[in-house]
């Protein structure tokens, strides 16, 4: 206390002086609109400043959660896009089997290998939430791979990237249709094999997938022809296919159940039986 008494004593006149400034502002500001006006703009200045520095960093916050909304969002919206005919109305039954607001799942890529010749994703979702094995995985861009094992909350996704990996996969302007797998050389590239000589194709071509799957809509982007090898002793072509997908960046991810694939396995399997 004695100090603060000193500090007083020995500043009262540069005291006095803020003291009279303060008040002689204050009049001043009172009886003069302009100023007040001023003030009153500087002070909304300040406070706005820190307002919007607040607000970034409560918006940094809650990136996550906007993400999940964002990603959730998707995922309605990949729905009615693939059942969307080609007319103007948005038809949600049929148009794909089982391809539903309800049949598409949201995860998580949470570990991802690229650099090995079977390579593997992890996703954050599980049995717990409706994943079984053999669900087709795919991103805003594209095929991503197809669920191969699951736990309680985690499952594991063999990526396109796999040298196991075999997808059906077709030429988007036409029904010529091969195998898509993975030499094990570029994670940008995938090869679509097997492909008909009779087919009519050009680098730039767009490749999506078959309508022979039982795992994947049909239609969903894959990537474009990038390279055209033809095999002389064969009618078939090798094409390289450059992903539209960056396999190495794989963030949000959907899960699309297939409510039809368990019925087609068995009819066909039935068949082969007899």
């Amino acid at each position: 206390m004695q100090q603060i008494f000193n500090f007083i004593f020995k500043n009262s006149n540069r005291l006095l002086f803020l003291l009279l400034l303060g008040i002689s502002l204050s009049l001043t500001i009172q009886s003069h609109s302009f100023h007040r006006s001023k003030i009153i703009s500087s002070a909304n200045f300040l406070s706005g400043g820190v307002y919007e520095k607040i607000n970034n960093v409560n918006e940094y916050l809650n990136l996550k959660a906007q993400n999940d909304a964002l990603a959730q969002e998707n995922a309605t919206l990949k729905s009615l896009l693939f059942n969307k005919k080609d007319t103007a109305s948005v038809k949600l039954t049929d148009s794909l089997k089982g391809v539903k607001p309800s049949d598409i799942l949201v995860s998580k890529v949470i570990h991802n290998s690229y650099n090995v010749y079977e390579n593997y994703l992890t996703i954050n979702s599980g049995e717990l939430d409706g994943v079984k094995p053999d669900m087709g995985v795919i991103n805003s861009l594209g095929i991503v791979g197809i669920i191969e094992n699951t736990s309680k909350n985690y499952a594991t996704v063999i990526s396109i990237l796999n040298k196991r990996s075999q997808i059906n996969a077709k030429i988007k302007k036409s029904n010529h249709f091969g195998s898509l797998n993975w030499n094990g050389k570029s994670t940008g590239f995938v090869q679509l094999t097997d492909l008909p000589r009779l087919a009519m194709i050009k680098i730039g071509d767009t490749i999506v997938t078959g309508g022979q799957s039982v795992i994947f809509p049909e239609n969903i982007n894959i990537g474009t022809i990038s390279k055209i090898y033809r095999d002389t002793q064969t009618n078939f072509y090798t094409l390289d296919v450059k992903l539209f997908n960056d396999m190495t960046n794989l963030g949000h991810v959907y899960i699309i159940k297939s409510k039809d694939k368990e019925e087609i396995t068995n009819l066909e399997k039935k068949g082969k039986d007899e």
